[in-house]
């Protein structure tokens, strides 16, 4: 028997650089918040079982694209991990236990199955934060390999990159510099980030605010001035009732980003809880 896989600390991540940010813990972490009799070994243990099937025929290939191209048909036409194209906002797809149960998940959840199953593998295989939907990336002799793998790890020609990055630019096509650019690797802190905030988003349109304040908390355990959890945070407080915490929160991220576009909206927030405060108080 191995070691039993445990789970950071949430007051201990803050502090650790992106490199030193375990990846499929902290997601299992996260998934934790939801799940609290979660046994993270399990899908350790999962995950090895993927990595002990391919690890023969893999170690038998030389290229590493040849070496994906094995990964991807084992992880999505042998095992069936697939994006979930009918309940996209499932909150589930973002929870990695449930992604390796269902073999559903969203394309975040998807990369981080093949990122894990390829690094143990050898194979260095990073995220990529596209605007839109996230994908990976391979390093090649000539370049790089994107792929999609909410849709099977297709692979994503360069004009194909252009067309779905353009309606986030305002409408601009990228040029190849500002392609590269937006290619450039994930680091994990931005891919835990990212996670959360995908959280975050589903439980604000389900009104559930409770989840929304506990997904942005994520987020500011990871990075504690994150200007934008820090107003989200709030704003959840404030459908809970719990005034103080939004005046804690409000009043740092004013002190952060003064001149944020909602800057003058929230300072009234504020001013208005700290004039309720005493008869609150009362």
């Amino acid at each position: 028997m191995g070691d039993r896989l445990t789970l950071p600390d949430w007051n201990v991540l803050a502090a650790q650089a992106d490199e030193a940010l375990p990846l499929l813990e902290t997601a299992l972490l996260i998934a934790r918040d939801e799940y609290p009799d979660l046994d993270a070994d399990l899908y350790d243990t999962l995950v090895q079982s993927h990595v002990a099937h391919l690890r023969p025929q893999i170690d038998l290939i030389d290229p590493w694209p040849l070496k994906m191209a094995a990964i991807n048909r084992h992880l999505f036409e042998e095992l069936g991990y697939s994006g979930d194209h009918e309940e996209y906002y499932d909150p589930r797809n973002s929870y990695m236990n449930q992604v390796f149960e269902r073999r559903l998940g969203n394309p975040i959840s998807l990369a981080m199955v093949q990122m894990e199953v390829a690094r143990r593998l050898g194979v260095p295989l990073d995220g990529v934060s596209f605007p839109g939907h996230f994908l990976v990336r391979l390093p090649v002799d000539d370049g790089i390999l994107v792929m999609d793998p909410f849709n099977g790890g297709r692979p994503l020609g360069a004009d194909e990159l252009r067309e779905r990055a353009r309606p986030h630019l305002g409408g601009d096509i990228p040029d190849d510099n500002a392609l590269l650019r937006i290619l450039d690797p994930a680091t994990h802190r931005a891919i835990l980030v990212r996670i959360l905030r995908n959280l975050h988003g589903v439980y604000v349109e389900r009104d559930e605010w409770d989840r929304a304040a506990r997904s942005a908390d994520r987020v500011l355990k990871l990075m504690p001035d994150q200007t934008d959890a820090l107003r989200d945070r709030a704003l959840a407080y404030l459908k809970m009732d719990y005034a103080q915490g939004a005046r804690h929160d409000l009043a740092r991220y004013l002190q952060l980003a003064p001149d944020a576009k909602d800057a003058p909206d929230l300072r009234d927030k504020l001013i208005e809880l700290n004039a309720a405060a005493p008869r609150r108080m009362n």
